[in-house]
């Protein structure tokens, strides 16, 4: 018998019609996904939970510039940070989740905070942040989370606009992080991560903070994280619908999640992707853009890393 039973992790930084940027520094991207994933994965080998193990993945990324989501976050029409986060625990069905927040280091941790030290699943805005600091979350600088890179690509749209040209030409990129994982007690989690999309409008909130759209777990089924095309993924539910395929439709998770993403909304053209996990160890990617930046590892396959289809 095994000391450990299955567990696995999986993670992505995003999905995305590629670029010029990711190209230039892919190895630095799959070392990012590396760094992710060991560090995660080492919480469910010590034997801790499936709700440890996706935040602390989840905060890797967070902390790496080149990921959209907390340090290199996207920035806004006014040239602003604006951050959400969610978490969800398999086993209860409990969740927690920020949006529209600046000066917080790791928005993961607050949402996490949220979830085990509130009623609420939600808070957004400015009492999000009076909330971090009176749960100990030290704020940080407006600039802290402002990369040159985020800086550089935020004027360059700027200008794009006021020329009616294409931003960025034909690359489109939906930055987001995310985890998914199954301890060794048979526990799913799941959390989702970012800074937003380039340019967005002020006071917007995307799927990354809301339960169901881009963040799921629930032990019967799955724990998924979702990104690409975020007004999408919330209009189409897409991470709790993918669990409800599967309890409902009796297919696989990667029959799930190849079904809604590749099949259901075929018609709408939306890109999107997802990650997932199962009570079995199975563990699912599925995208429909021509790049998500992904990895796993389980205690039944060894680690894996991956950027273009």
């Amino acid at each position: 018998m095994e000391r450990f039973g299955k567990i696995a992790l999986a993670i992505h930084g995003g999905a995305s019609s590629g670029s010029d940027y990711l190209d230039n520094n892919i190895t630095s991207y799959e070392e990012g996904l590396e760094r992710a994933t060991t560090a995660g994965y080492k919480v469910l080998m010590d034997g801790r939970s499936a709700i440890e193990a996706v935040h602390v993945a989840v905060k890797v990324m967070e902390d790496n510039p080149l990921f959209n989501a907390g340090l290199g976050s996207a920035l806004n029409e006014n040239g602003e940070i604006q951050m959400e986060a969610a978490i969800m625990d398999g086993k209860y069905l409990q969740s927690g989740a920020v949006a529209m927040v600046n000066q917080i280091k790791n928005p993961i941790s607050l949402a996490k905070a949220i979830m085990e030290n509130s009623n609420h699943t939600m808070i957004a805005g400015q009492p999000a942040i009076e909330y971090a600091v009176n749960h100990g979350m030290m704020p940080v600088s407006n600039e802290y989370c402002i990369t040159e890179q985020q800086r550089k690509k935020f004027l360059q749209s700027k200008s794009a606009i006021s020329y009616n040209l294409p931003i960025n030409g034909k690359k489109k990129a939906y930055g987001t992080v995310g985890a998914v994982a199954l301890d060794r007690h048979g526990n799913t989690a799941a959390a989702t991560s970012t800074g937003g999309p380039a340019l967005a409008h002020a006071g917007r909130i995307g799927d990354s903070s809301m339960i169901g759209a881009g963040c799921y777990a629930d032990n019967s089924t799955c724990a998924i994280s979702a990104t690409g095309q975020s007004e999408y993924l919330v209009r189409l539910v897409v991470a709790h619908d993918i669990a409800a395929i599967m309890e409902f439709g009796g297919k696989t998770l990667q029959e799930g999640c190849d079904y809604k993403i590749h099949e259901k909304h075929k018609h709408m053209l939306a890109e999107m992707g997802v990650i997932g996990v199962d009570r079995g160890g199975n563990i699912s990617f599925s995208f429909n853009t021509e790049c998500m930046c992904r990895a796993s590892i389980s205690n039944q396959q060894p680690l894996y890393v991956g950027i273009y289809k």
